[in-house]
């Protein structure tokens, strides 16, 4: 989702609730600890395997299933320095996993002990922009016991974006909106004299990439597995956050299928394979058969079409599928101005696609900037009665977006990786569909997203999915729509203008009717300062923007884990305070441990219930209740029910006390942050 319709409601949020100029870079900005740079010795022994930067006993039977090993640098032995911890949005710690990562500077190390057999390894990493924008390239050593050097080639030149959305890839420009409010001057520049000097470059982000590197032979448990930057190296400075290990299986083989290399396709990644593609689907569906993608790189520079055909790789890992940007010679009818590679269903309007089966291999994209009338997605289109699995998607604009109406597909067992903007948008009228166990790390947008524009989306399920560090928005967005659910995932480390888990009445979305549910997941280091309001927001937060939110909404068995502001929250704009309202939504069964604010906040119209609610670690009241803004002699617009069994928060008081009941007034837009311990078993 786009964040300009933000921009808006930020004078009227920013200035009509009384947020000076003097708080905008102080009193509410706030990181789980203080920030350090520090030289890092040598960890406990043995490797420290973690999931989001957590315990995996934290988050059991939630996330997705993977087939990898997460080991956080910080937890590593290093002659570097520690960076973090640090929840500053555009700092590079901030964007990290888990908020620390590792700093090295030419021929300093960071090095990981294996905690099972591997034979291949991912690095997440950063390295400087060029001082001009568009990135650089530099070596990264791999050893492991110390022998068999291999050299991985970093890039930063799908990092480092820059400004307001829709955001630069020049350090050096101007502010692409001098009419918006920013809170760097608390105005608007363009209405401001003497006008403002902006620091450049202006908001720097999105600072991380990663990259896979095949070790060549399996090693065992306890083999050391040494990442150096070689002496000489062009980047200054290497950040790694974290490593990857996994056991790669052998490539997969079907003997009877139309073979890309029969129809002329080049493995070595030379020559365009577009066409052969094209020739092989076109014979694999006279022929009943499936097409096959045997390992190798393939250069594909433009949509592959797809409808009524399987697609197999010989799995992520052996088989990918990459293509250029291309530069169109005029906009397609769709206003992109560029193409590249993906693979497509037909339009909705034409009837879209059904039964397409795409599996196993990767496709790696070459978007650096983020234009959104582009159509520069790993797949798109409309595909109906279809199922996309085991995909690694890279470096394109969305990994997946689908334009319906469309009904069954079902998304299981990808990998999403550094994308411009989300990694899969369910988006106008998809129905009856379902995204599971897939893994999301470093999205320049919402994570996961299904978006009711037009035509309400409905019947959908997001289950068990792991989603980490989206840079912008949020982990898990809903934006209307009928009858949908999102359970059992785990969202960690949302850095700006969004959190965890979010229900948005906005972006012109249809009406939010039947059920929604949120139903046991877990988030960890979510709430966000959100730059354009000035406040923390919740790490689950609904938002009454463009109409009502009272559909029957309930929030049973969810987690919030070291939440930076509030746990939960209920919103609206103050331009809309006393239009739209936010009512009877049941929490149920859920866990709250740390908050460094309250455990809900209200700052809307509206009801809500609570049944068994257990909090502790809460850094401030429990419930900060500014309802709608109007301070009626009567308490707050916004009133809260207890159900009973609402436990624990700060010291010996209930975080839902009785004092607090109906809906006592207890607005306090920055209530002093209080960093809670670290998560543990409950």
């Amino acid at each position: 989702m786009s964040w300009t319709s933000l921009t808006s409601g930020a004078v009227a949020l920013g200035l009509c609730l009384g947020l000076s100029a003097g708080l905008l870079s102080g009193g509410g900005t706030a990181v789980a600890a203080p920030p350090t740079d520090r030289p890092a010795g040598r960890p406990a022994a043995g490797p420290v395997v973690t999931r989001a930067a957590l315990d995996p006993a934290l988050v059991a039977g939630r996330g997705a299933r993977v087939g990898f090993a997460e080991q956080e640098a910080e937890n590593a032995a290093t002659n570097g320095t520690v960076i973090g911890p640090d929840r500053t949005a555009y700092t590079l710690p901030s964007e990290a996993s888990g908020r620390t990562a590792v700093k090295l500077t030419p021929e300093q190390y960071v090095e990981f002990t294996l905690p099972s057999a591997a034979n291949a390894i991912t690095v997440r990493y950063s390295i400087p922009d060029a001082p001009g924008g568009g990135g650089i390239t530099a070596p990264l050593d791999v050893t492991v016991n110390g022998k068999g050097r291999k050299t991985m080639t970093l890039t930063s030149q799908y990092a480092w974006l820059y400004n307001q959305y829709p955001f630069s890839n020049d350090p050096g420009a101007d502010l692409l909106h001098p009419d918006w409010w920013i809170t760097e001057c608390a105005c608007v520049p363009a209405a401001t004299t003497p006008a403002p000097v902006i620091t450049k470059p202006f908001r720097p982000s999105h600072f991380y990439d990663e990259q896979r590197l095949k070790l060549g032979k399996t090693y065992r448990a306890g083999d050391k597995v040494r990442l150096t930057v070689p002496a000489g190296s062009r980047a200054d400075w290497t950040v790694v956050d974290l490593l990857d290990s996994e056991l790669v299986g052998a490539p997969h083989v079907r003997l009877v299928a139309a073979n890309v290399l029969l129809f002329g396709a080049d493995p070595s990644g030379r020559r365009d394979s577009a066409d052969a593609f094209d020739r092989a689907i076109a014979h694999a569906k006279r022929k009943n058969l499936t097409v096959y993608i045997p390992p190798g790189t393939y250069q594909v520079n433009r949509h592959i079409i797809v409808d009524d055909v399987t697609i197999e790789g010989a799995g992520n890992w052996h088989t990918v599928v990459k293509g250029r940007q291309v530069t169109l010679d005029r906009p397609a009818p769709d206003g992109s101005v560029h193409t590249g590679v993906g693979f497509y269903g037909k339009d909705a309007a034409d009837g879209g696609s059904r039964g397409v089966h795409l599996s196993g291999f990767a496709i790696e994209g070459d978007v650096r900037e983020r234009v959104d009338t582009d159509q520069v997605n790993g797949v798109g289109g409309a595909m109906s009665d279809s199922t996309i699995t085991g995909l690694h998607i890279r470096h394109t604009k969305v990994g997946l977006w689908f334009d319906g109406p469309m009904s069954n597909v079902r998304v299981s067992g990808n990998i999403v990786v550094d994308q411009i903007a989300d990694a899969l948008n369910f988006h106008t009228g998809v129905t009856n569909s379902a995204v599971s166990d897939n893994f999301v790390r470093n999205t320049g947008d919402d994570g996961l997203a299904m978006w009711s524009e037009k035509t309400a989306n409905a019947r959908n399920t997001f289950t068990r999915n792991t989603v980490q560090s989206p840079v912008l928005a949020n982990g898990i967005a809903v934006y209307g729509g009928t009858d949908n659910t999102v359970s059992e995932n785990l969202v960690a480390d949302p850095v700006r203008e969004g959190s965890a888990l979010h229900a948005g009445s906005r972006f012109g979305a249809e009406a939010f009717t039947g059920a929604l549910r949120f139903t046991d997941n877990t988030t960890v280091r979510a709430g966000t300062y959100e730059l354009n309001w000035n406040i923390g927001l919740g790490a689950i937060w609904l938002y009454a923007l463009d109409k009502d939110i009272d559909a029957d909404v309930r929030i049973t068995g969810d987690r919030y884990l070291d939440s930076t502001y509030n746990a939960i929250m209920l919103v609206s704009d103050y331009a809309v305070k006393d239009l739209y309202a936010i009512e009877g939504v049941r929490f149920k069964d859920v866990r709250i441990d740390g908050t460094g604010t309250s455990a809900v906040s209200a700052r809307v119209k509206g009801s809500a219930s609570f049944e068994n609610v257990d909090a502790r670690n809460v850094g401030a009241v429990g419930v900060n209740n500014c309802g709608s803004f109007n301070f009626p002699a009567s308490g707050s617009e916004f009133t809260l029910t207890d159900l009973g069994g609402n436990d624990g928060g700060r010291g010996a008081q209930s975080w839902l006390a009785p004092w607090l009941l109906p809906n006592t007034i207890t607005c306090d837009d920055r209530p002093p942050v209080v960093a809670p311990p670290a998560p543990s078993t409950w």
